[in-house]
């Protein structure tokens, strides 16, 4: 039987992203969740409350499972991912981060690097949202544009307390764990993914944006798909 893969989004998206694994998933037998987090319906949530209602979402699982946190969601999956039920933990272009620190504090090196990021960001009353004029550049440059322009407006605000919280714990330290690497991402520099590819221990190397799921969901699903067989 497989095991069951557990899909975690990052900020400002929601389980819709990864609508175009669900098919090639399925094709292959392979049982998957897909959760919507709290920080993107509450401004007051925080990562704890992400991690709470992954948890609630693993307990609800029969048998093991393959956890993935996309950028943001990394934090969620390494505090969520010491869950018995964890098998392995999937860092898609994600934030490895450990005990004590948040996707903005942590002691990884290479985020100061220019990226596109930055300047979509506008800042709120306890959110930060993306502006949609920069949110091709930073997440969808390699998406079809009417498949960017879907996601953009599919896009909500995210908790400012869940981006600045920390983690309580450091799931990659005592499960297996595989970091996928973006090497066309303009949000999260590749240099700092690589900086957390050095935590985990293990990294491939895939050529899209921030959003592999959209522009190239064949090679997501392909390593799930071989990750939820063993």
């Amino acid at each position: 039987m497989s095991r069951t893969v557990v899909l975690v989004h990052g900020a400002w998206h929601g389980a819709w992203c990864w609508e175009p694994v669900f098919p090639l998933l399925d094709a292959a037998s392979v049982p998957l969740i897909a959760v919507d987090l709290p920080s993107v319906a509450y401004a007051d949530a925080t990562l704890h409350d992400d991690s709470d209602y992954v948890r609630g979402a693993l307990d609800s699982i029969d048998g093991e499972v393959v956890l993935v946190g996309h950028s943001y969601g990394g934090g969620v999956i390494s505090e969520a991912g010491v869950h018995p039920s964890v098998a392995h933990l999937v860092y898609l272009t994600a934030f490895a981060l450990d005990v004590g620190e948040s996707a903005q504090k942590n002691a990884l090196t290479g985020g100061d690097e220019p990226n596109d990021l930055i300047p979509a960001l506008a800042f709120g009353d306890g959110v930060i949202t993306i502006k949609p004029e920069g949110a091709t550049a930073a997440f969808f440059h390699d998406c079809a544009p009417e498949v960017a322009q879907a996601a953009i407006d599919r896009l909500r605000p995210m908790s400012t307390a869940a981006i600045t919280g920390t983690v309580n714990a450091a799931a990659w330290r005592e499960k297996p764990a595989t970091y996928v690497v973006c090497t066309d991402d303009r949000a999260l520099p590749v240099a700092l993914q690589r900086s957390n590819a050095e935590r985990v221990g293990t990294s491939i190397d895939i050529p899209t944006s921030h959003s592999p799921f959209l522009s190239r969901p064949d090679l997501v699903a392909d390593l799930l798909i071989e990750l939820s067989s063993r």
